[in-house]
């Protein structure tokens, strides 16, 4: 990348390119954006967003624009939004949210509206709310039985929305489901381990897999990974990670199986990475990457390779690695 830079996010857009923006730059937010060209490997800058934020979400929306939605700054949280255009490279506002929030989670619905679920501003929160690409506006919609923030949220097969995990006060190991047709969000069975700043990834036979993150407390990093089976709304521990890791990335792959890369183990951030195989539910240890990577992105892109732009290991990297 042009500009080093962590706690970013980025977005394949329907053209192939992967827009990043936002993040941690020279230990402040930024609002530097640039895409990266898959044919060519090379990075090119494009129009700045209206503020600088990190921790925030971006989510592509039917009209091939990008949702970038809250976040952080140096003056604190935000309720502000913006939609980013592929076509003029430039940046416009769109309606606030309800709640400042940051470290949320945001989810494309079937009717192509957005899910904001949780976070934090200050506190963790229980509230959510849904974004209309057609008329640019928030609405409420029905509160999450447990506030947390740092959680995953997962779409399903069916539609429904499953948020995992998370912080208030302490790690949950709780789950429940958004119904996007009744608004409403109800229980599901609990995770076997308490966690937050893990991964979620929807298999290619409808379940979810949960790896890694904090647990336990005393900042404790986990090993362990579960299956969340949407028919019985139950959690199965599944043969660990070699490595307990937070911060990490974790991307499905077109045969199925998902690599678990990088991250903080311990007190230092990791080369390492992990391939989860559906066919013996199970990760194994694979070849580590060339650089240390937290606290980046990752992008599966239309040739099945994975980039990984971006680094916070003790300074912001510009370097981008991929997997193939």
């Amino acid at each position: 990348m042009t500009t080093g830079r962590a706690t970013h996010v980025s977005s394949i857009l329907t053209n192939g390119m992967v827009l990043i923006n936002g993040g941690v730059v020279d230990d402040d937010s930024d609002i530097l954006t640039e895409l990266y060209d898959p044919s060519t490997g090379g990075w090119s800058t494009t129009g700045n967003m209206i503020s600088a934020r990190y921790s925030h979400t971006a989510s592509v929306l039917t009209d091939e624009k990008v949702l970038v939605a809250g976040g952080e700054h140096s003056s604190g949280r935000l309720a502000s939004t913006e939609l980013y255009d592929p076509s003029t490279g430039s940046w416009t506002h769109t309606g606030n949210m309800s709640t400042k929030r940051s470290s949320h989670t945001a989810s494309t619905l079937a009717n192509g509206n957005i899910l904001i679920a949780g976070g934090q501003n200050g506190d963790s929160l229980v509230t959510s709310e849904l974004y209309n690409p057609s008329t640019g506006l928030w609405t409420n919609t029905g509160s999450m039985n447990d506030a947390r923030t740092s959680h995953t949220a997962s779409v399903l097969t069916n539609g429904t929305v499953l948020v995992a995990g998370g912080f208030n006060v302490g790690e949950f190991s709780s789950a429940e489901l958004y119904d996007p047709l009744t608004g409403s969000w109800t229980n599901t069975g609990s995770m076997n381990d308490a966690r937050d700043l893990h991964t979620a990834s929807v298999l290619t036979n409808g379940k979810v897999l949960v790896v890694g993150g904090i647990g336990g407390g005393n900042n404790r990093m986990l090993f362990s990974a579960e299956l969340y089976d949407p028919r019985t709304g139950l959690w199965t521990k599944i043969r660990s990670m070699d490595i307990a890791r937070r911060f990490h990335t974790a991307s499905v792959l077109t045969n199925g199986n998902v690599l678990v890369v990088g991250g903080l183990s311990g007190f230092f951030s990791s080369n390492s990475a992990a391939l989860y195989d559906p066919s013996i539910e199970g990760c194994t240890d694979v070849t580590n990457k060339t650089t240390k990577h937290v606290k980046n992105t990752a992008s599966i892109l239309k040739n099945d390779n994975v980039s990984f732009p971006g680094d916070r290991n003790y300074f912001d990297l510009n370097n981008t690695e991929l997997f193939s």
